[in-house]
């Protein structure tokens, strides 16, 4: 069967990756050519949200993440200045459902190393002290307690165990049959609990004249 699934060359991006045995050896910088043109290979290359370097490092992406959330984040801070603005409990809505998706998005995939880390947990402390409007003299850990705002590496954790559990989940459903669903042939008498009871017709009386 033909798709007709055509390769654009102009769209072309080169990337030599390097697994762990070959750290220590020498850099490819081999180009390729393709219809005449020259494509050199890059330090790193973009592919769906994700950022892969050629020896699959963690850093690039969650800078490029952190830079994105901080840019969110300076226009969601002006919709709740000081002692005005938006309430505490929306501010939670926000770091929830915005900020930490564009934080975490690749966690499944990557593991921010430990600078990586510490980088996001800085980020993520501002954020829960915007949320709470807490002073800055305030612990971290108390912040965190407050707002609600479990910290990076527990996130970071979650966002991986779910990963694991879809991609269990879906082959488990892959190799399991598929059972058409069929509806009970017993009367509905049959299945009611034996608590209940049906209701019994009333007796109707009759008068007769003398």
């Amino acid at each position: 069967m033909r798709l007709d699934v055509f390769f654009s060359v102009p769209k072309t991006e080169l990337i030599h990756l390097r697994t762990l045995s070959q750290r220590h050896s020498q850099l490819c910088l081999s180009p390729i050519q393709l219809d005449g043109e020259i494509f050199h290979p890059r330090g790193s290359l973009p592919w769906l949200g994700y950022w892969f370097t050629r020896t699959l490092s963690a850093s690039s992406h969650f800078s490029r993440r952190l830079a994105l959330a901080q840019g969110v984040f300076a226009l969601i801070r002006r919709l709740s200045p000081p002692r005005a603005g938006l309430a505490p409990y929306l501010c939670h809505r926000l770091a929830t459902s915005l900020l930490a998706p564009i934080l975490l998005y690749g966690a499944d995939l990557f593991t921010p190393n430990a600078s990586s880390l510490s980088r996001l947990n800085t980020f993520w402390h501002k954020v829960q002290r915007w949320a709470t409007n807490r002073f800055s003299s305030t612990l971290t850990g108390i912040m965190a307690i407050e707002s609600c705002l479990p910290p990076i590496p527990l996130l970071v954790s979650q966002r991986q165990r779910l990963a694991a559990l879809r991609t269990a989940c879906s082959r488990r459903m892959s190799t399991q049959p598929q059972h058409a669903y069929r509806p009970p042939s017993t009367p509905c008498a049959r299945i009611w609990p034996q608590t209940t009871r049906r209701p019994t017709p009333k007796a109707s009386c009759r008068s007769t004249s003398l």
